[in-house]
């Protein structure tokens, strides 16, 4: 598991996935969560918008991220 650590209170899943380099721009965001499979704290995800606080965990094809202060 990954520990990812939060700067500020929260941080969105399209952040999240261009500070983690699995996209290099907010435009492929939207493709990115249609063509994988992602979950956060067991319940799958594809909002882009959605926030991501400390402690939330999120799985990206199978690889585990914990988010912390």
């Amino acid at each position: 598991m990954v520990k990812f650590v939060i700067e500020g209170e929260f941080i969105t899943l399209g952040q999240f996935l261009k500070s983690a380099d699995y996209v290099y721009s907010g435009g492929m965001v939207r493709h990115f969560l249609e063509e994988n499979e992602i979950y956060l704290n067991g319940e799958k995800e594809n909002r882009r918008g959605k926030k991501i606080f400390v402690n939330d965990k999120l799985i990206i094809n199978g690889k585990e991220y914990l988010f912390v202060k």
